[in-house]
This record gives structure tokens, C-alpha cells and sequence, in this order.
């Protein structure tokens, strides 16, 4: 079974009982059989769960951490012969001092205790009473060299910590411990811990940890949940990390408190998966993580790890802290069930989006009004087709011009019917451009493409590509001599799709003067023009109405260049995802491409996931093979476009966001999705 880059999570928040040890190891034990069922790789407990963490002053009785003690012994062997990781919350006694630490075992062995740093001890908490910082462990002086007895051998190891024996184990104890199984490595991080200023999840991350555990017993009072959320969803974005978090839950004393078992999984700044609070039941919370994503976006992002916290360069601060391996990760199969959710969409926003949509068109309008404003007092030239690329570069003219206090009639909008244009394109280009209230010309390529036909002796009956960009390339040139001619610019109707895949016409829609759309996708373009037919168009004055109404036939019109003759019928009859295939997968190949870096193949088995029971495998893998044919072939017209407004996290953009050779193969990639 191919992991995929994938490791599955998961937060326990079992049965508790204050202070007695057997039934809580019991429950936890019974959720570990759980989480080795479900083919978790890593199992995360509360904070302090063997014990409960309001025991209050019987942290100090030594009963108590023998039984807790005597508890990680049973739960240990718990996981003898098991692939799960799991991560425990005791009290652990060391050189006269008590320290509320975060235990790791794997297969009947303790690999590492990790101590919580930052002890609260103001409001409702008072641990510094009973428990010692981790920071002991920090000290350079004070620092062992700390031996780990992983199947009976000594394992050297750098970094802070101290060497300790517990339940009948020697093994490291120190907050500067990392956790490696399979592709993850991971660091622990307690409570209190997440909620500093400066946070060990910071110093984890930097020096290599993916993945941040938070054992955690955080109290509910009003609204503290939603600040809880938003701390940690930032400290993922932050980290370029997936971060599982776990709290104490219905057992713990509610003498002065109530905790109400939160468990929350992220990864770089989302929520993959949650649990209901105030659960009177156990809650078992599971997401599958994608270690190799983030391991792309920290390679992205250059000034991750440049420079640690405490200024030191990032290839010594990683010494600080010790590596151990937990074992091989859980055998999980994820083509049969992926506990994520992916999103077939990833450009559109979801639902109702406003505030999305707003600033989509906000960052457009504004880069035009910007480009307008420069020149001056210009005209600004479009082509319209009665498709849906040109309508929303018409919608940005306008609102632009509308911003900047210009009249409408300093927008000309050209329909410019030929060979293949249809009465229902070219009814809804000049009642678009009608009811705009912009200046509107109608100027036919026919007799100008009949006679270069002749000129070049190209038989006008063979459609070849001849036929289709001589008509693109004449389109052009009307727009830019109109352009010229009253001292404006073109501009640009292609979309990111297009750029993506090359479907324009070199030096023909390939150019313009400013491309509105350039950083645009099909799916996105589709949805921003229904959002302003709903928000700009739907109420007001009767042209506004008949707006509406063209712009919602233009969104139902099939996708065409219309360069190919109509049927018998009069209707289209070059269909572009009849050629190329369908836009939606071309968007979802393309994002998660460029934003992931994925492989063929994972891209392959994310997108039967994501379209499953709409596109079987085959047509899957055949317009994905589509995609990077194209993609590769058509740079060379990626790296000459003219400037346009970077709106989302992918651009195309030879002066931004993607530089790559013209002459690169496709090769690689292809052999590797046969594979």
C-alpha cells in the first residue's frame, strides 16, 4: 500500500476518572485497540490523562506517581505489537522534582519523555505548585549527553536532556526531543506551552518537526474556544506544520472547573477534523495528514527555518535537539478510505462567499484603475465574444471606470462575429455591451480572413490551425490599431486555465495590453460572473435587469473559440472541454500541481478522490496526461505575457511565481503516472 505522503492522527479524549489510574489506563488502553484498528500511526491522550489533571495537591503524594508510574507500565505493554504510536500524560518524578511530561511508546517500549516547559500559575491554574519547568532540562551546564536504550542498544544522541529510568526503562527525558516514524517527525508541546509568546512549537518546527502534539487540559470559559481555535490554526500556518491538539474532558473535577474534551487537527493553517465538545461519551477524532505538502511549502518558503529564534543559524540550532525513532508507521490504506476532505474546487470559493469575491474582483478592478490611472485619460479596448472570459474583463473595465469617475463611453467594446460565431454569442455580446451603456463597434474578420487566405494560398475549406489563429490573430490586430487609434489599450480577456493549458493563439488572444484575468482559472471565472450578475446587476434600472439576465444565458453558453463553422442548426459546434477536457479537472491538476507540488500519481489518486462518481479513473488519467502534455508544451507562451494582477496563490507569471525552461520535457512526469 503507497502512503502517498499521507500519516494518519489521531486525539483520544477517553473516560477519566480523578486520580484513579487503573480505570483511566483501561480506557486508554481500549482506545489504543481503537486507534490500531483504525490504522493510526500516531494516538494523542489529555494532558496528565493517566492521573486526571486536577488531582490538585495529591500530585504531591508519592502514591500517586507510583500508580501513574505502574499505569504507563500496563498502557506500554498495551502497545506491544502494535504499529500506533501513542503519547500519554503523566506526573514523572526525576532528582527530587515532579514534572508534568508527555510520554511516548511504541510497541511495548517508552521512546522519550518530554516535560512541559511553561507552567501557568495565575487565574484558575497553580501548577507551578506542584510541578517543575522543563527549562531544568535546557541548561547548558546542567545538559547530559543522554544515552536512549531503543531493542536493548545504547543510541548516542546531541542535544539537551538527561537520561532517566522509568517503568523499568532508560530512555530521554527533555522538551528538545523529536520523534521521527516513517516520514513524520514529530515534537510535543504541553498546554500552557502553545500559549507563550515564544513557543516550543517554534523552536520544534524549525528544527525539522512536521507534526506538533498538544496534550493539552484547558478549562471552557465563554469564547475561550474560539480564541483556542484561531491560536492554533495560526501556529500550524506559521510552522508550515500539522498540529494535533487534545484536551481533558468529561471525568475531570468541575468542583471549580469544566473541560469540556476538545480535540482539534490542522495542518498549515486548516482544519482537517474535530470533535463535538461537552461530550458526556469518549470521543476518538482521526485526520490523515499530509507530511509531504508541508514538506513542499517550507521548501517554498525561503525564510523558513533561515534563521532560528534565538538568532542562531538553522543548521546548528537543529543539533539542539535529539532525534529517535519510534518505529515503522501504521500499514494504512489510503486508497480505501482518506480521512480528509478534498476539494474538487480549490479556486472557487465555498458557499456564498462575499467577502472571497469581493476581494478578488477588488485586487482586479484596482490593478486596472491603477494601469488607467497611469496613463492617463485613455480609452480601454475589449473584445467581446459573448463568452464568459471576455464578460468578466468587461465587468472589471466597467467597475474600474466606474471607481475612477470615467464615463462608460470610453470603454469600447468590439464583437467581432466570423466564420464560427453563433446568434446566441453574439445577441449576448451586444446586449451585454448595449446594456452596460458602453461605446460598442461590430466589426466582421470574414472579408479580412478571405483575403489572406488568398494571400497565403490556404484553402479556406481546410480547418486546420491555419484557419482557426489566422481568425485569432486578426482579432488581434483589430483591437490594438482601434487601440491606437484613440489612444487606449487592449485588454486581456485569457484566463489562468488557458495560460495553463495554452489554449490561445500565439501573438494572437496570447496579447494584450493588461490581462485583468491572467491570474484567473475557468472555475473561478464562471463563479465570479454569476456573483456579479447577483450582487452589481440584480437590482436598479431596467438595463441593469436585462444585464442579469445576459449574463446568467452567458454562463449557461458552452465554452468555445467559435474559430470552427456552426452545425446545421446554427449552434456551436467546437466545444472546448470537448477537446481539452473538462476545466474543473484542468483547476484541480493545476493547483495542486503548482501549490503542492505533487506527482502524477498522487495527483491521479487525489483527483479520483475528489470527483468520485462524476470522472472514472481512465478519463481522469487521460486528461491529466492532457494537462501536462500541454503544460509543458505551451511555456514558451507563459514566458512573454503582458502584465496582469496577481489575484491568488497561483500565477503563471514568468516575472512572478513560475519560471521554467520552454524546452522542458514532459517525460519524467508522464512515465511516472504510467507507472
Amino acid at each position: 500500500m503507497k502512503d502517498y505522503g499521507f500519516i494518519r492522527v489521531a486525539a483520544a479524549v477517553p473516560a477519566l476518572k480523578v486520580a484513579d489510574v487503573k480505570f483511566n489506563v483501561a480506557e486508554m488502553c481500549r482506545m489504543t485497540e481503537l486507534a490500531e484498528k483504525k490504522q493510526v500511526s500516531i494516538l494523542l491522550f489529555p494532558e496528565l490523562g493517566v492521573t486526571g489533571y486536577t488531582c490538585g495537591d495529591l500530585f504531591g503524594q508519592r502514591a500517586l506517581s507510583d500508580a501513574a508510574e505502574d499505569g504507563i507500565k500496563t498502557l506500554m505493554e498495551c502497545t506491544r505489537g502494535k504499529s500506533v504510536t501513542v503519547i500519554a500524560g503523566a506526573p514523572v518524578a526525576f532528582r527530587g522534582r515532579l514534572y508534568n511530561c508527555a510520554i511516548v511508546l511504541h510497541n511495548g517500549n517508552i521512546k522519550g519523555i518530554v516535560p512541559k516547559t511553561w507552567l501557568p500559575n495565575y487565574n484558575e491554574f497553580y501548577e507551578a505548585r506542584w510541578f517543575s519547568s522543563g527549562k531544568d532540562f535546557l541548561n547548558r551546564r546542567s545538559a547530559g549527553t543522554g544515552r536512549n536504550l531503543v531493542n536493548g542498544k545504547d543510541t548516542v544522541r546531541e542535544g539537551f536532556c538527561e537520561e532517566i529510568r522509568y517503568a523499568g526503562f532508560r530512555c530521554n527525558i527533555s522538551p528538545n526531543l523529536l520523534f521521527e516514524t516513517g516520514n513524520a517527525t514529530f515534537g510535543i508541546e504541553i498546554c500552557e506551552d502553545m500559549w507563550t509568546p515564544v513557543p516550543p512549537s517554534s523552536y520544534l518546527a524549525l528544527a525539522g518537526a512536521q507534526l506538533i502534539l498538544n496534550p493539552s487540559a484547558s478549562n471552557e470559559v465563554l469564547a475561550k474556544h474560539e480564541y483556542r481555535k484561531s491560536l492554533i490554526s495560526q501556529l500550524s500556518a506559521r510552522n508550515v506544520c500539522g498540529y494535533v491538539y487534545c484536551s481533558s474532558g468529561f471525568g475531570e473535577s468541575t468542583q471549580d472547573l469544566v473541560f469540556g474534551g476538545t480535540a482539534l487537527i490542522y495542518e498549515n493553517g486548516s482544519l482537517l477534523a474535530e470533535n463535538e465538545r461537552f461530550s458526556l461519551e469518549p470521543t476518538f477524532t482521526a485526520a490523515d495528514i499530509d507530511i509531504e505538502r508541508l514538506d513542499t511549502h517550507r521548501q517554498k518558503i525561503s525564510t523558513f527555518a533561515a534563521v532560528s529564534p534565538d538568532g542562531t543559524a538553522a543548521a546548528e540550532y537543529s543539533t539542539l535537539y535529539s532525534r529517535i525513532s519510534t518505529g515503522k508507521p501504521a500499514k494504512t490504506d489510503f486508497s480505501a478510505k482518506l480521512l480528509r476532505h478534498i476539494e474538487a474546487h480549490p479556486f472557487v470559493p465555498s458557499g456564498e462567499d462575499d467577502g472571497r469575491c469581493t476581494e478578488i474582483l477588488s485586487i482586479q478592478v484596482t490593478g486596472l484603475a491603477s494601469r488607467l490611472s497611469h496613463l492617463g485619460q485613455c480609452t480601454a479596448v475589449i473584445g467581446i465574444s459573448g463568452g464568459l472570459d471576455s464578460t468578466l474583463a468587461l465587468l472589471v473595465t466597467v467597475l474600474a471606470f466606474d471607481r475612477l469617475g470615467r464615463d462608460r463611453k470610453n470603454i469600447i467594446g468590439v464583437t467581432m462575429p466570423g466564420y464560427g460565431t453563433t446568434g446566441r454569442t453574439h445577441g449576448n455580446a451586444s446586449g451585454l455591451m448595449s446594456a452596460l451603456g458602453i461605446t460598442q463597434k461590430e466589426i466582421s474578420i470574414a472579408p479580412a480572413c478571405d483575403r489572406h487566405f488568398l494571400d497565403i494560398g490556404h484553402d479556406k475549406h481546410v480547418h486546420d490551425v491555419t484557419y482557426e489563429n489566422s481568425q485569432a490573430r486578426e482579432r488581434t490586430q483589430i483591437l490594438m490599431d482601434i487601440a491606437n487609434s484613440t489612444g487606449g489599450i487592449v485588454v486581456g480577456t485569457g484566463d489562468l486555465s488557458e495560460l495553463a493549458l495554452g489554449w490561445a493563439t500565439y501573438n494572437g488572444d496570447h496579447m494584450s495590453m493588461y490581462g485583468v484575468n491572467a491570474s484567473i482559472p475557468k472555475t473561478l471565472v464562471r463563479h465570479l460572473v454569476k456573483w456579479c450578475a447577483d450582487r452589481h446587476f440584480g437590482d436598479g434600472a431596467q438595463n441593469d435587469k436585462s444585464a442579469k439576465e445576459i449574463l446568467y444565458d452567458i454562463i449557461d453558453t458552452p465554452i468555445s473559440p467559435e474559430l470552427l463553422p456552426a452545425d446545421d442548426k446554427g449552434n456551436i459546434s467546437q466545444k472546448t472541454e470537448d477537446l481539452v477536457g473538462p476545466y474543473e479537472l484542468h483547476d484541480f491538476f493545476l493547483y495542486n500541481l503548482f501549490r503542492n507540488g505533487y506527482s502524477p500519481d498522487k495527483l491521479l489518486f487525489l483527483a479520483q478522490k475528489a470527483f468520485a462518481g462524476i470522472y472514472d479513473g481512465d478519463t481522469i488519467k487521460k486528461w491529466l496526461k492532457t494537462f501536462l502534455r500541454r503544460f509543458f508544451s505551451q511555456q514558451f507562451k507563459r514566458s512573454c505575457l503582458p502584465d496582469g494582477p496577481k489575484v491568488g496563490s497561483v500565477s503563471l507569471s514568468p516575472r512572478g511565481d513560475w519560471r521554467m525552461p520552454s524546452d522542458a520535457k514532459a517525460a519524467l512526469f508522464l512515465e511516472g503516472l504510467d507507472d
